[in-house]
């Protein structure tokens, strides 16, 4: 599953840095698919959706910093652990209960991010 934070995030940013994925962004900041991953244009994601890596997309969340569900792999292939949760002050970075993928299915998503 994705991680996602939750309101209680004060904003320190120490998350945004530790994402291979570039997959979190500071509160009201637009984000693309293809920030920190090696795709590009048109593309069809793992889950089917169809996007244009490239284009700007509405910020997700206006108050706090916010993970971008299709570019969070939970740091699978990268790390042990999800990274933001283990340099959050205040524990905010938690698992998204409404995005639970296999560690097959986040593995996948590293591949195809990341064109391995």
């Amino acid at each position: 599953m994705a991680i996602k934070i939750t309101d209680e995030c004060i904003n320190c940013g120490a998350c945004e840095p530790e994402c291979p994925n570039n997959a979190i962004y500071e509160a009201s900041e637009e984000w693309k698919y293809s920030d920190g991953t090696e795709i590009s244009g048109s593309v069809v994601l793992p889950n089917g959706k169809k996007v244009d890596a490239d284009a700007l997309n509405e910020p997700i969340d206006d108050e706090v910093y916010f993970i971008v569900t299709d570019k969070c792999t939970e740091c699978k292939g990268f790390h042990d652990e999800p990274q933001c949760a283990a340099v959050c002050p205040v524990d905010c970075c938690v698992p998204d209960e409404e995005n639970e993928e296999s560690e097959d299915e986040l593995l996948a998503k590293k591949g195809f991010l990341h064109k391995e």
